[in-house]
C-alpha cells in the first residue's frame, strides 16, 4: 500500500519528483510506505508535466524533492505537484526541501536585488503548500518567509557523532571558515566538546565565488581541525582556508557540511587539497564523476523519515529541529 492509515481515514502518502529518486526510496522505506505512483515528463519546449496515479483525497501529503542542478526545473516540477495535489483535494501537503533553494538569496546586499528565497516561499504557498520542511537553512530567517510552520532539521547530530568516532576529541578543534559561520562552529564545539578557531576572510561583492583568506583566530598548530559548513558549492573557500590551517601547523583537516554542492572544479579542488575527510549528507545527490577519495556521505534519509512521522502523527518534534538528539 502507498499510505499509512492510522485511526479512522488518516492517511500519509510519500511523492517524489525526479531529481534524487535513490533519496526517495530510501525516505519510503523507513516510513514503511510506497512511493506514491507518479507520471512526470518534460514536453519539448521544456514544459513539465505531472500526474498522480492514484487518489490522494484527504491525505496528508509530504511532496520530496531535492534541488540539484537544473534547480529551475525540479523547483517547478515541485510546485506543480503541490498544485496537482491541492487540486486533488490532499487534506495537507508538505513540502519536504532538504537543500533549499535560492537560499543563499536570503537578503538584499545591494539596490536592485531581488530576495529570492522570499520569492520562493511564497510560490510554495501560492501553490498550496501548508509546511515546509527543510533541513540546515543557510540562515535561519529564512523559517520567517513562509507563512506557515517550517520544520528546520538539524543534520550536525548525524555529522558530529561521525567525526566524534573518528577523532581523538582532546586534538580537536572546531574551525569556521568565515565569519558568517562561528553561530554554527560554535554550537559544533559546545557539541564536541572542542575549542573554537575562526578564518577570517573577505569576499569581493561584484565578484561571485571568489574569496579571500586572511588571518586565523585561535590555536590550531598539532591538532585536528574540523572545518563545519552548510553546504560546498565550488569548494574555493574550505579549500582556501584548509590550506591557511595547515600553514598554520595543523596535523589534519576534516571538513563536514551538509549539502555536496560540488559545482564546478569543487570534486578536483578538494581531491588535490590538504583536506583529508569531507563529510556530507545525501541531501543532494552525489554523481560518480563527482566523487573522490575523501569524500565520505552520510544518509539523510532516517532523520527525514522520522521528522514526517512526526509531523504526520503531531507528536514532538523539537528534538530534530534544535539540533539535540
Amino acid at each position: 500500500m502507498t499510505g499509512i492509515r492510522a485511526t479512522g481515514e488518516k492517511r500519509l502518502v510519500l511523492v517524489s519528483g525526479r531529481a534524487h529518486p535513490a533519496l526517495a526510496e530510501e525516505v519510503a522505506e523507513h516510513l514503511g510506505v510506497e512511493l506514491v505512483p507518479t507520471s512526470a515528463y518534460d514536453f519539448a519546449n521544456g514544459e513539465i508535466y505531472v500526474r498522480f496515479g492514484e487518489s490522494v483525497r484527504g491525505a496528508d501529503a509530504f511532496v520530496l524533492q531535492s534541488h540539484t542542478a537544473p534547480i529551475n526545473q525540479w523547483l517547478m516540477e515541485q510546485l506543480l505537484m503541490v498544485d496537482a495535489l491541492k487540486r486533488a483535494s490532499a487534506k495537507r501537503t508538505t513540502v519536504v526541501a532538504p537543500f533549499f533553494p535560492y537560499a543563499r538569496q536570503d537578503k538584499k546586499h545591494r539596490g536592485r536585488e531581488p530576495i529570492s528565497s522570499r520569492l520562493v516561499s511564497d510560490m510554495f504557498k501560492t501553490a498550496g503548500a501548508n509546511r515546509l520542511m527543510s533541513v540546515d537553512l543557510h540562515t535561519a530567517q529564512i523559517q520567517g518567509f513562509f507563512d506557515g510552520p517550517v520544520d528546520h532539521l538539524w543534520a550536525m547530530p548525524l555529522l558530529a557523532d561521525h567525526i566524534a568516532s573518528r577523532v581523538d576529541r582532546e586534538q580537536l578543534t572546531v574551525v569556521s571558515p568565515d565569519a558568517g559561520r562561528v553561530r554554527l562552529a560554535d554550537q559544533w564545539s559546545d557539541r564536541l566538546g572542542a575549542p573554537l578557531a575562526i578564518i577570517h576572510k573577505r569576499r569581493d561583492p561584484t565578484v561571485p565565488n571568489q574569496v579571500k583568506v586572511h588571518e586565523l583566530v585561535g590555536e590550531v598548530e598539532g591538532r585536528t581541525c574540523v572545518l563545519v559548513d552548510d553546504m560546498i558549492d565550488t569548494g574555493g573557500t574550505i579549500v582556501q582556508a584548509a590550506e591557511a590551517l595547515v600553514e598554520n601547523g595543523a596535523a589534519q583537516v576534516l571538513v563536514a557540511a551538509t549539502h555536496a554542492v560540488l559545482s564546478g572544479p569543487a570534486a578536483e579542488r578538494l581531491r588535490d587539497s590538504p583536506v583529508a575527510e569531507l563529510v556530507t549528507t545525501n541531501t543532494l545527490p552525489i554523481p560518480d564523476e563527482r566523487r573522490f577519495p575523501q569524500l565520505t556521505e552520510l544518509s539523510i534519509a532516517p532523520l527525514l523519515a522520522r521528522a514526517i512521522r512526526a509531523v504526520f502523527d503531531e507528536g514532538s518534534v523539537t528534538s530534530l529541529f534544535d539540533g539535540n538528539s
